[in-house]
């Protein structure tokens, strides 16, 4: 499964995408999770340090993968591929360093090169962890064309769903066979009501919620694995997420 993680700002999109690929591997998957954000953070909630994190490799732009490209999907991800503690392989994209550096296409190019490639003797989870907005979807030829299935993160809040509607809109046009919502940061009893009604106004699928956790929030602030203090809630959460997208039937290539 490749599976791309996307959201407005501030809806959660890293700490899901770093406790999705955590449950996984926790299962016995093999999983890749690629950070395209140009301010890359998915290390430190998969649990590496700071240091760690600003070593991971970043994927060479513009590089075309598999038949008749310049590297294979295997060698690719030997070569910058960083195994964190949960046994999540770490790939980073794209890093902006310098202030003029010019725009980030290229990168993107080589994850959407990378999507594309036959994964199946790598990886049995390529997760996407996206920067916020749109303009993965917009840009020419989609960077998660590929995707087989687009979680969109959400907070309670009804901008929050209406973004959600308008990712599905755009997914749905590139060709994206699947595109759920996925309610995040639940603190109150009627939030799980509110994702279920709303969502339901704006005709966006919700494969589920997940409650504020408090565990999540301390590890966020210390810097370290957002899944080492998880609640039980957002464990049981998460698994019957990953269950129902296993449920999900396959769309033929």
């Amino acid at each position: 499964m490749k599976l791309g993680i996307v959201g407005k700002g501030g809806v959660g999109k890293t700490t899901v995408s770093a406790l999705l690929s955590r449950a996984y591997a926790q299962r016995g998957g093999r999983v890749v999770a690629i950070d395209t954000d140009s301010n890359p953070n998915l290390g430190v909630s998969l649990g590496l340090s700071l240091v760690e994190t600003e070593a991971v490799p970043v994927l060479p732009r513009a590089l075309l993968v598999g038949t008749g490209g310049d590297v294979s999907a295997d060698e690719l991800i030997t070569k910058y591929g960083t195994t964190t503690a949960g046994g999540v392989t770490l790939l980073s994209a794209i890093r902006v360093t310098a202030a003029g550096a010019g725009c980030t296409c290229a990168g993107h190019a080589t994850v959407r090169s990378l999507l594309g490639e036959a994964l199946a003797d790598q990886a049995d989870v390529t997760l996407v962890d996206m920067e916020a907005g749109l303009e993965h979807l917009s840009r020419s030829g989609g960077t998660l064309a590929y995707a087989d299935v687009l979680l969109v993160v959400m907070e309670p809040s009804r901008k929050s769903i209406i973004t959600a509607a308008r990712t599905l809109a755009l997914a749905e046009e590139l060709g994206i066979p699947r595109t759920y919502g996925l309610g995040n940061k639940a603190r109150l009893p009627e939030d799980a009501d509110f994702f279920a009604e709303v969502c339901a106004e704006y005709n966006v699928p919700l494969i589920g919620v997940l409650p504020y956790d408090l565990g999540v929030v301390d590890a966020d602030r210390a810097g370290t694995d957002a899944g080492s203090g998880l609640g039980a809630d957002v464990r049981t959460e998460l698994d019957r997420v990953i269950s129902a997208l296993e449920e999900v039937p396959a769309v033929p290539s």
